[in-house]
């Protein structure tokens, strides 16, 4: 993929077998862009559905002359029908679609929640459509920049057994990498996402305002080598990349740091946090073997509670 907004297919590609034509309710981050991605694999978008004038502009960024409709017709018209709403508005959305008989049988209905697996398609379903979740497990910016994001990009993917080819098939043409998630299991998977990316970005954040607090001029430019290599290190060798006064038992320089924060931020959030994920690394740098019970013994009694850690200060 160059990066280019998808350009509509013309007959002689949309009468290829497997090719389907394709309705998007949701013109938020995601949906105009795996739109624009099924669209380079040949299918043919033929509606798109959106609220807000910035869905309607990402729409027309990435889906070049595809009308914009109420989402029941978007539904009515399209054989593959992606829904890229909010998780919480997605099982109201897939009922009353399916209510007003928008859902016919033999359409494809494919959701892209993390936290969801087929089952919140069932009124779908029940209807004859084939239901798939298909997870893209990447940030979306919602620009042209995403197509090319997408080139090995891993999927979340859950699908009823006879349907697995398909998922994969899509996946595949969008330029990802199916990941077989079990129907019970997606809360857990996108529960191990969110605190991967998303408190992610929370804790590098965090850690810059800090470093403005300490008199620091540009945090992002001391952060990014030492992020960076933490994160790579981290992927590679897992527990045993753990560095830091933690992983060394330290307990007067974690005291230190607790006493420094009381004063940034007495008693608030980002004092518990730190507090938590010490606590949840000192635990690991115990399970790895890299803290013996006498090394961590110290740090354990600065992190055993609230207010313990003030007598060792």
């Amino acid at each position: 993929m160059d990066g280019s907004p998808a350009q509509p297919p013309d007959a002689a590609t949309t009468s290829r077998p497997g090719r389907f034509t394709v309705g998007v309710i949701g013109a938020g981050r995601v949906g105009p862009v795996l739109g624009a991605a099924l669209a380079r694999a040949g299918h043919g978008v033929v509606a798109a559905s959106g609220v807000s004038e910035r869905s309607r502009d990402r729409a027309a960024e990435l889906l070049p002359g595809v009308p914009m409709l109420p989402a029941q017709e978007v539904a009515t018209r399209a054989e593959l029908l992606l829904l890229t709403v909010p998780d919480d508005a997605l099982a109201q959305l897939v009922a009353g679609l399916a209510a007003t008989g928008a859902i016919q049988p033999g359409k494809i209905v494919v959701h892209t929640s993390g936290r969801y697996g087929i089952g919140v398609l069932a009124p779908a379903r029940k209807a004859g459509a084939l239901p798939l979740a298909l997870h893209p497990v990447m940030t979306f910016t919602g620009t042209e920049v995403d197509l090319a994001r997408l080139s090995g990009c891993s999927f979340g993917v859950t699908a009823p057994e006879q349907f697995r080819p398909m998922a994969e098939t899509l996946v595949v043409e969008m330029g990802g990498e199916p990941e077989w998630i079990a129907e019970e299991r997606r809360p857990l998977y996108h529960a191990a996402l969110a605190a991967g990316a998303n408190y992610l970005v929370t804790l590098v954040a965090q850690a810059a305002d800090l470093l403005r607090d300490a008199g620091v001029g540009q945090p992002n430019h001391m952060l990014a080598p030492l992020l960076s290599a933490a994160l790579d290190n981290a992927l590679r060798s897992g527990d045993t990349a753990l560095t830091g006064p933690v992983a060394r038992g330290d307990a007067g320089t974690v005291a230190a740091h607790l006493s420094e924060l009381d004063k940034v931020a007495p008693h608030g959030p980002v004092r518990a946090a730190y507090l938590a994920m010490a606590r949840l690394t000192a635990d690991r740098a115990l399970a790895a073997g890299m803290l013996t019970a006498e090394q961590a013994a110290p740090l354990l009694g600065v992190l055993g509670g609230p207010q313990s850690d003030d007598a060792d200060r």
